[in-house]
């Protein structure tokens, strides 16, 4: 893959499609409908999975693509792939709390090499560069040209005070007794994948997920956070998180800043 010819594309169509997306969240009514397995999905949903498939298939025919919404590409088996999550946190966008992203990542080899993540309600772009490295982009959004930028890196954790991030909509008592297991400055919370992009920023060391997540809703900010020098593992073993899995289904995990020490299961 030519780095370096896909950050503009999948920064551009993040852009797009968020612009679509904040249309159709500042409407005033928007339609609702309800998916196989009981997740809702809206037209947001689907327009912006509609700009990201056609650019990402116009700009690279020969990359396999993955993408929540077009279940046909679910069972397409490749080392390469470009996977997208069009809007991630859709019942923060019904809900209209602004915490939803637009995902887009390349995989390679199991592991998200690039990424980008973009909240268009909450003004806040992340993405890594043709070399890797994460940056955050503060504006103003041009779809042709990258605005001011500034490098990415994870905190060094203070075990006696860590910043711990979770779920706004899928806390539970299992997640609560195990963030008990450390010591907790403070605790913030996020919806989608900004909770990964809290940590990359530095603004958040550690966020545990003991619950159902698709390789979709992570990838990119995975990519994201990787680029900044974090890592995320698996909850049961703590190897790495890897991608590509038959139905794309993640285990739990765990995303942080080296220099936590983590606790086990």
């Amino acid at each position: 893959m030519n780095y370096e010819a896909l950050i503009p594309v999948i920064r551009k169509l993040a852009l797009e499609a968020g612009d679509k997306i904040l249309e159709i969240y500042n409407a005033d009514d928007f339609d609702v409908k309800v998916k196989s397995d009981d997740s809702p999905v809206t037209e947001a949903d689907e327009a912006a999975d509609a700009i990201i498939s056609a650019g990402l298939r116009a700009a690279f025919p020969d990359v396999t693509l993955v993408t929540e919404e077009q279940a046909d590409s679910h069972t397409v088996s490749s080392d390469t792939f470009l996977i997208v999550d069009p809007l991630d946190g859709t019942k923060e966008f019904i809900n209209r709390r602004g915490d939803f992203t637009v995902n887009i990542a390349l995989v390679e080899n199991g592991v998200p090499t690039r990424g980008v993540v973009y909240a268009p309600a909450k003004e806040r772009m992340f993405f890594t560069r043709a070399d890797g490295s994460t940056i955050e982009e503060t504006g103003p959004f041009d779809a042709d040209t990258i605005g001011e930028t500034k490098p990415l890196s994870v905190t060094n954790p203070d075990n006696g005070a860590l910043m711990v991030v979770a779920s706004k909509s899928h806390r539970d008592q299992a997640t609560d007794d195990y963030i008990g297991k450390y010591n907790v400055r403070d605790m913030t919370s996020a919806g989608s994948s900004l909770k990964f992009c809290l940590i990359a920023a530095g603004e958040a060391d550690l966020y545990p997920r003991l619950g159902r997540t698709m390789e979709w809703d992570t990838a990119a900010a995975d990519a994201v956070l990787r680029g900044a020098g974090g890592q995320v593992v698996r909850f049961d073993d703590l190897t790495p998180l890897v991608y590509g899995k038959d139905g794309y289904a993640n285990p739990f995990f765990i995303a942080y800043a080296p220099g936590v020490d983590l606790q086990s299961a």
